[in-house]
């Protein structure tokens, strides 16, 4: 018996190598979905801006980013966009849509939802900026503050204005289902922050390892097996640091580590924060 329906995703032809440049630009879910490429060992650059939630905001961050001179070093083989909504704020006094209110009075703003084709629109624009391969994602994360019935007819906006992208720009965008695999596949409410609207960690580990299935090479796949204890290391709390014991364990792993950098030069060694045992 099938006690779930499971969103089958075609393998990607074009597969995603170690340690290759990714940009992540969108919703709080390209952040989650970012900082799990970063935990691997991956070059990457997360919301440079701000968390970003609808198309037109999101071509502001790619085109910012792209004229930014402090990433001017950084060139993304894969660029990563999350759509949250539709819904966007116009500046009265110019016409504009704001990326953030900046707290300014709300009386200053007028809010507005995008059609399918400005959405879309905004897309491709993104595509153009990037000159490079995109992959589209519609948030999972429901708006309880529009309303359920009104943060659906967003997604569908969403959902329909990613499919006219890829199919206006088949040869460099690509659809990945991040919003279905939550809906059809993880519908219990156990893979739900408490809040019961934003996607666990275990949700989003599942997206990642969905992802990892459609989209990494198998030379990919060997990597993070070698990656695997050097990071579980790294992130090792010791209870007592400053035994030889843990001084040999740490030689260790930077050994380790030192030969997988020989192996994978482009590998982005992550800081998992943890004291001493940082590498």
């Amino acid at each position: 018996m099938e006690f779930r329906t499971r969103v089958e995703i075609t393998p990607a032809a074009g597969k995603i190598e170690p340690c290759t440049r990714m940009l992540f630009v969108g919703s709080c879910f390209a952040g989650n979905i970012g900082e799990l490429f970063r935990r691997e060992a991956f070059p990457v650059v997360v919301n440079p801006y701000g968390v970003m939630y609808n198309p037109v905001s999101v071509l502001h961050s790619v085109r910012r980013f792209f004229s930014d001179e402090d990433y001017r070093g950084f060139r993304p083989d894969v660029t990563v966009l999350s759509l949250g909504t539709n819904r966007v704020y116009v500046d009265k006094a110019t016409g504009l849509i704001v990326d953030n209110c900046r707290k300014r009075p709300a009386a200053d703003f007028e809010e507005k939802e995008l059609d399918v084709s400005e959405c879309a629109g905004a897309l491709v624009q993104a595509a153009d900026v990037c000159g490079s391969r995109v992959i589209v994602t519609v948030s999972p994360i429901r708006y309880k503050k529009y309303g359920f019935h009104a943060s659906q007819l967003s997604k569908a906006v969403l959902l329909l204005a990613a499919d006219r992208f890829v199919k206006t720009v088949p040869n460099r965008a690509e659809y990945f289902p991040s919003y279905e695999i939550i809906n059809d596949e993880l519908r219990d409410y156990r893979f739900y922050e408490p809040d019961m609207l934003h996607p666990s960690r275990q949700a989003a580990e599942y997206i990642f390892a969905r992802f990892a299935d459609t989209y990494f090479s198998e030379r990919t796949f060997e990597f993070l097996r070698r990656w695997q204890p050097l990071r579980d290391a790294l992130a090792h709390r010791p209870k007592s640091p400053e035994s030889d014991e843990y001084k040999a364990f740490i030689q260790k792993t930077r050994n380790g580590i030192e030969e997988l950098k020989e192996m994978y030069p482009g590998m982005a060694i992550p800081d998992f924060s943890t004291g001493d045992n940082q590498y």
